[in-house]
């Protein structure tokens, strides 16, 4: 079994920071992919930043130039630097991650609990 742990969110006022951090841990084998997204009241769950084995980022385009992901190979960790938030940053967070377990070759989607970063105006 595998399990994501996140922490870091919160309530945090228009143009303030927060950083999300996801630990991944049980019998991984390998980790391909390592992201966050996020699911706001009413709207479908969207791709916020993820991030490959080898440090090649993606965003979304409300992210770029606000958000930072970054990964830790060795802890199996991903983390997301969130500035300058705005009140529609609100939603619930969730860490994903693509990965094998021990001793089975199929790649796995594997989500966290998710966490709650309340943006206020």
């Amino acid at each position: 079994q595998v399990q994501l742990v996140e922490s870091g969110g919160g309530l945090v006022q228009t143009g303030g920071s927060l950083r999300l951090s996801c630990a991944a841990s049980g019998s991984i084998f390998t980790i391909n992919v390592m992201g966050w997204y996020r699911q706001a009241p009413g709207k479908q769950r969207e791709l916020v930043a993820d991030i490959s084995s080898g440090g090649s980022t993606n965003y979304a385009d409300s992210a770029k130039g606000r958000f930072t992901i970054s990964r830790d190979n060795a802890g199996n960790t991903v983390n997301l630097q969130m500035n300058g938030l705005k009140p529609e940053d609100t939603a619930v967070y969730y860490c994903s991650t693509l990965l094998q377990v021990t001793g089975d070759r199929r790649y796995l989607r594997v989500w966290g609990q998710g966490t709650l970063v309340t943006v206020s105006s």
